[in-house]
């Protein structure tokens, strides 16, 4: 007998009045005889729900109760399902899940529920790529996480050293399609890219996480501390305006407006970890972009041309 189909029978009578067995197990996708138990089940655990025998009966909540359990507003409830409505293609529980929800909201909420529900489809494959698929171990990573319970790790670090740890998993974060767990070790708080995890076993020990630990918050700090190091070396560069939304795309963050120029140009600082790698996204604009300083990243940039020349002058 699940929970989740416990209060989902608990919203379904709440949403509905009055419902049968036989209702009941077509919404929830059960036999009749799994319904009245777990009706039942409900009404012996102290919740006022009753049958009332007869023709135009059936089971329904002490004095025609009529709570909300969800707590949901129209705007609240149609906010709800843009945000499931794609993460329900993943799987069929998803959807399933979905479908279950979706009938036990009030019938005036249910219609724009619906659609915001099929309203959006995300599709996280750029152009010419194929569909990522999620790393093996992001299923036992999330049941760990979940169940609170140590996992024994196989690890492949940047320098592919394999090594073997057991962690105290917190979270899992999916950035743009690349999954991270974050974990707690004995050396305190550590990242690990799950693409490079070659086994992960939950074991039976009672994982420990700080009291105070938000899985975002945490997050946000290891953003951050990336970030900066992807931004060791920056470069001031003179481009068209029009050119400025391409430039952010290459650089993200990375990418600040200095100062507009009388001649329709922008000033902007570029960041990345080095010279070399201002240079190597910089190349491809050949005399578009005009580098100002520094005197790195502009011999880089030479560096560079001279090599295509080198390689493909006639």
């Amino acid at each position: 007998m699940r929970a989740d189909r416990l209060v989902a029978a608990l919203l379904l009578m709440q949403a509905r009045g009055r419902m049968t067995a036989a209702d009941l197990a077509e919404e929830l996708e059960v036999s009749v005889a799994t319904a009245r138990r777990d009706l039942e089940a409900l009404s012996s655990a102290g919740i006022p729900v009753y049958p009332q025998a007869g023709r135009g009966g059936g089971w329904s909540l002490l004095g025609g109760a009529r709570t909300d359990l969800t707590g949901l507003t129209a705007p609240e409830a149609r906010a709800l399902f843009l945000l499931l409505g794609p993460a329900a293609s993943a799987a069929p529980e998803a959807r399933s899940a979905l479908r279950k929800l979706l009938r036990a909201l009030p019938g005036t909420f249910r219609a724009d529920a619906e659609a915001a529900a099929e309203a959006v489809v995300v599709d996280p494959a750029r152009w010419g790529e194929r569909d990522r698929e999620r790393p093996e171990p992001v299923e036992t990573l999330q049941t760990a996480v979940v169940r609170r319970r140590k996992v024994d790790l196989v690890y492949d670090g940047r320098t592919r050293e394999r090594t073997r740890r057991l962690v105290d998993p917190w979270g899992l974060v999916d950035k743009d399609d690349v999954w991270y767990l974050l974990a707690g070790t004995e050396d305190g708080q550590r990242t690990f890219r799950v693409d490079r995890i070659a086994e992960a076993t939950v074991t039976d020990l009672p994982a420990e996480r700080p009291a105070d630990f938000e899985l975002p918050e945490a997050w946000r700090r290891v953003v951050d501390e990336v970030e900066q190091r992807r931004s060791l070396a920056s470069a001031t560069v003179l481009a068209q305006a029009g050119h400025l939304r391409i430039l952010r795309d290459q650089f993200g963050r990375h990418c600040a407006v200095e100062d507009t120029l009388a001649d329709g140009r922008v000033r902007v600082r570029l960041a990345a970890p080095t010279p070399l790698d201002i240079a190597r996204h910089l190349a491809g604009w050949g005399a578009l972009v005009e580098v100002e300083a520094p005197s790195p990243v502009r011999a880089e940039l030479a560096r560079l041309g001279a090599e295509l020349t080198g390689r493909y002058a006639t």
